[in-house]
């Protein structure tokens, strides 16, 4: 890497102006073209400069005063450094020593040595600043020599200093004054340079030997005058002159003509060897611009100009002339390479840093600046374009939109993600996810795989825009400072608030197109209030008959928040990102409330999917459809977690009362729509399930396997199974959904945990209740034609010899019953038959309370039977129950003999006895009971 350069010694270290100096160091440059700057004491040396090597280069003092640094400048090191100092001084020249520039003798001294005044520009009482110096008063001097010790107020004094002199003389004077006596000032100075005294001043010397010729000449003519004999000497002599002239002319005619030429040949070489540069430079001005060489051509062009730009020479200017054509040519190939896009944005800086060094008129950086803006506004609206096209030409599967085929890539992006991927930059392969719940492939979903022209569409604009618009944002950057200029270039003014205002607006406009051309393709409704004409640029998406977009919502949703996480990363104004914030925010709304419906519709369909299987455990059995509907919901959950949660540059989801309203019913809909599946499997006909599919495309776009009709169970099995399906989601699955749920942020979740509790707890009853309709009506109905049967009469009957059939048909019914509930669910046993014993209760008080007249044999036989079952059954007894035996018992008379009580015992055991074996299940429930 090329080092600064570095003063180390000089040679002399001190002189008047006009002096050779010799300067030494290290890295002075690598040629005469690579030096762009010499100062010495802070004057400008460039032009008196002559480049030896890298560790020497020789020059001419300036009009330097004082001590200060030299200091080099070339093109490879750039500003240099130095170890050294020279100090400058001006040389003091007495009245009665030769000079050959003018000595200011204003303040001189006579023979006594008193000073006095001679032709000064300004009389002694008389202000330079042409203003009266009686005024408020004037400054102490004592105070002025102690600010300036070897300093003068006196304007003919050589120390004089301005400060003193100002503030002695005008501290009471208004700034308007002082600048008003710093015109007239100039104005006096202008005039003595430019008068008879200047011209004075300039020919002394010549001036000076003239008259001595003259007054020599005018002694030798007296002399002569007087000596003569007649006539005029001066006419003799001249006389004499003009035919010395004429021979002279004859005999040297020839030669002084050849001597003219060779003059002027020897003047025409020497100009043109001094200002060889000047002729040169057409030629390496083209030479340069070919080879790519702009900062030499740049600095050329520079160099002429502050030499020659000014020039009376008629030759000179004819060249500078055609240097001038040259730079105006190359000033327009570089804003036209400046124009051409795409273009990187250390190209642009250049070529702006190049067009501001020559010149151009106008602003090279604003006009680069408006036309990249308009250029990416052209990007965003050709994709649109583009893609559009492609939806609309490309032949679809199943009539869907957004099916790419690999023969027609877009120039945009190769390829672009698949739902539930995450976002990487620069991978253009990702892992696909399914819709929820699903149980296919990739290769069995077959074209509901493939990348939609939407999604592409989204990620290839997003692509354009991060792409190009960050180079536009730092091209701002630097022209806003100024960083743009060159480094050896003072700063021009800043780009002012007009254009700052202006600038804004321009970024606002392409984030306002690329949020309404997002909006377009995926949030149409949101720009149905803009006018026809404005809504018809942003473009209108073909639609598919099987389009299914909302799985892939999540990565719409994920590219739209990079997006928005790299434009805040770039520091941009707040007004000028809102668009794309709004429609961030806007897109994780829908993305949650469409996939919350999807989810819905998903649930909804899982009656086509359940299996009637029943897979058991300890606590009871349920089928695989509350698993099914649990994978539903948590899947969802998981796949809305990144566009739950807010990112630091966001704003929260569910901060709008509307969407937290909207999404609250979207979760209490979901979690309802189970119980409403539920309902249906239970209470579907023997036509409807003959109606329905072996196979059936679900919502999701998956094709599940559904049941026959022939293996669908009878109702009464069917309700049961529900029934546990439906105790199973109230107590496990609804908990630990709404847990989840509340976990992950969504909104209202008690309200949600409470309305879909209520839809189940209403389904669980229906389904209860018509469960035990199913098998209540036949066993109660079966009870008073058993106690008739045989003709059998309370008032006359023969003594009980044992429990009659009707009891022990209606407990062999009851323990099918236990039969087919325990198969499914042992935990609903209890609950069935305690309400199946309370409809037998209060079907036997019925009985007991039609009996108008009662015998003693028929009293002990109802008792007999009564205690029978009550004893049976005891397990499933409930306080209603309890009352209704009890109360039917009363009805009875009671045992008047120990004979009959004795008798009564005897058959009761021996009831048990004989029904030991179909009563044990119903000791079985109690040691579970016992052990649960």
């Amino acid at each position: 890497m090329p080092k600064e350069p570095k003063v180390t010694g000089l040679s002399p270290n001190e002189g008047p102006p006009g002096t050779k100096v010799t300067i030494r160091g290290e890295n002075l440059g690598t040629g005469a073209t690579d030096l762009t700057g010499l100062t010495i004491c802070g004057v400008n040396c460039l032009l008196t400069a002559e480049w030896v090597s890298p560790s020497k280069i020789t020059c001419k003092t300036g009009l330097c005063k004082g001590k200060g640094e030299v200091i080099v400048t070339t093109r490879s090191g750039g500003l240099g450094t130095c170890t050294v100092t020279f100090r400058g001084y001006v040389m003091q020249t007495g009245p009665l020593e030769e000079s050959a520039v003018w000595i200011d003798e204003s303040t001189t001294t006579d023979k006594r040595g008193r000073s006095k005044s001679s032709s000064a520009l300004f009389r002694k009482n008389e202000d330079p600043l042409g203003m009266s110096m009686e005024g408020k008063g004037k400054f102490p001097i004592d105070q002025l020599e102690e600010m300036f010790p070897e300093g003068s107020g006196d304007p003919s004094n050589d120390k004089f200093l301005s400060e003193w002199f100002l503030i002695e003389n005008h501290h009471h004077t208004s700034f308007e004054d002082l600048k008003t006596g710093l015109s007239y000032l100039k104005r006096k100075s202008t005039q003595r340079s430019e008068g008879p005294l200047a011209f004075m001043k300039g020919n002394l010397t010549s001036i000076m030997d003239c008259q001595d010729a003259l007054a020599a000449m005018h002694q030798d003519l007296l002399k002569d005058e007087s000596t003569s004999e007649g006539g005029s000497i001066t006419e003799k002599l001249e006389t004499l002159l003009n035919n010395a002239n004429e021979k002279a002319n004859a005999m040297y005619q020839d030669v002084l003509g050849r001597k003219d030429k060779a003059d002027a040949t020897r003047n025409a070489l020497n100009v043109l060897q001094r200002f060889r540069f000047l002729f040169s430079l057409p030629g390496s001005i083209e030479r340069n611009i070919q080879n790519g060489d702009y900062d030499i051509v740049i600095n050329d062009y520079a160099k002429a100009k502050s030499l020659f730009a000014d020039t009376e020479v008629q030759m000179f200017k004819r060249v500078y002339l055609e240097v001038e054509k040259q730079i105006e040519t190359f000033r327009g190939e570089l804003t036209e390479k400046l124009m051409q896009l795409p273009s990187s944005l250390d190209e642009q800086t250049k070529l702006i840093r190049y067009l501001m060094d020559l010149g151009a008129p106008g602003d090279p950086a604003w006009d680069c600046l408006v036309n990249q803006h308009k250029w990416l506004l052209q990007l965003l609206f050709s994709c649109k374009e583009e893609h559009i096209k492609q939806a609309q030409t490309i032949p679809s599967v199943a009539g869907s939109e957004g099916d790419t085929p690999s023969h027609t890539p877009l120039k945009y992006r190769p390829s672009v993600g698949t739902p539930g991927s995450v976002f990487t930059p620069g991978h253009s392969s990702v892992k696909r996810i399914p819709s929820f719940g699903s149980t296919q492939s990739p290769d069995q979903a077959g074209w509901k795989f493939k990348t939609p022209q939407r999604v592409q569409f989204v990620d290839d604009l997003t692509d354009v825009l991060l792409e190009n618009f960050p180079d536009l944002w730092k091209l701002w950057e630097g022209y806003s400072t100024g960083s743009l200029l060159n480094e050896t270039a003072e700063k021009a003014d800043v780009a002012n608030q007009e254009k700052e205002t202006r600038f804004k607006k321009m970024v606002k406009e392409v984030m306002s197109v690329y949020s309404k051309l997002l909006r377009a393709a995926f949030l149409p409704q949101s720009l149905s209030s803009l006018p026809k004409e404005e809504r018809a640029k942003y473009g209108v998406w073909p639609e598919g008959k099987y389009d299914n977009m909302a799985h892939w919502l999540p990565q719409f949703v994920r590219t739209i928040r990079s997006c928005n996480s790299t434009l805040s990363g770039m520091n941009l104004p707040d007004e000028t990102t809102h668009d794309v914030r709004d429609v961030a925010q806007d897109t994780r709304v829908h993305c949650v409330t469409t996939l919350l419906q999807q989810a819905t519709e998903d649930v909804k369909a899982l009656n086509d999917r359940e299996t009637w299987t029943v897979e058991r455990d300890d606590r009871g059995g349920i089928t695989t459809l509350p698993l099914l509907f649990e994978n539903i919901i948590t899947e969802l959950i998981q796949h809305l977690k990144e566009v739950v949660q807010s990112r630091a540059e966001e704003s929260e989801i569910f901060r709008r009362a509307d969407t937290r309203m909207k999404v609250s019913k979207l979760c209490e809909d979901m979690l309802s729509a189970f119980s409403d599946t539920m309902d249906q499997l239970a209470f579907r006909t023997e036509t409807e399930a003959e109606a329905t599919p072996t196979s059936q495309q679900s919502s999701s776009g998956h094709d599940e396997l559904t049941s026959p009709s022939e293996h669908i169970p009878p109702l009464e099995r069917r309700l049961v199974t529900v029934l546990s399906n439906c105790s199973h989601t109230r107590e496990k699955v609804l908990p630990k959904l709404t847990d989840l749920l509340e976990k992950n942020g969504y909104p209202e979740v008690q309200k949600v945990q409470k309305g879909s509790q209520s839809c189940f707890s209403a389904l669980d009853e229906k389904l209860f209740d018509a469960y035990l309709e199913q098998k209540a009506d036949p066993l109660v109905g079966a009870l008073e034609p058993g106690v008739y049967a045989g003709y059998f009469m309370w008032d006359d009957c023969l003594p009980p010899r044992g429990v009659r059939n009707y009891v022990k048909e209606a407990l062999m019914n009851l323990i099918a019953v236990h039969a087919e509930v325990f198969s499914i669910s042992p935990l609903l046993v209890e609950r069935v038959l305690s309400r199946l014993l309370q409809a037998l209760a209060e079907e036997m008080l019925r009985l007991m309370e039609c009996v108008t007249e009662w015998s003693a044999n028929g009293a002990n036989q109802a008792r007999l039977e009564l205690c029978a079952l009550q004893d049976a059954l005891a397990l499933y007894k409930t306080p209603e129950s309890s009352k209704s035996f009890h109360d039917a018992l009363q009805m009875v008379p009671p045992v008047t003999s120990a004979a009959d009580r004795k008798n009564l015992e005897e058959l009761m055991n021996k009831f048990k006895s004989n029904m030991q074996l179909q009563l044990t299940c119903f000791r079985s429930d109690s040691l579970k009971r016992t052990l649960v």
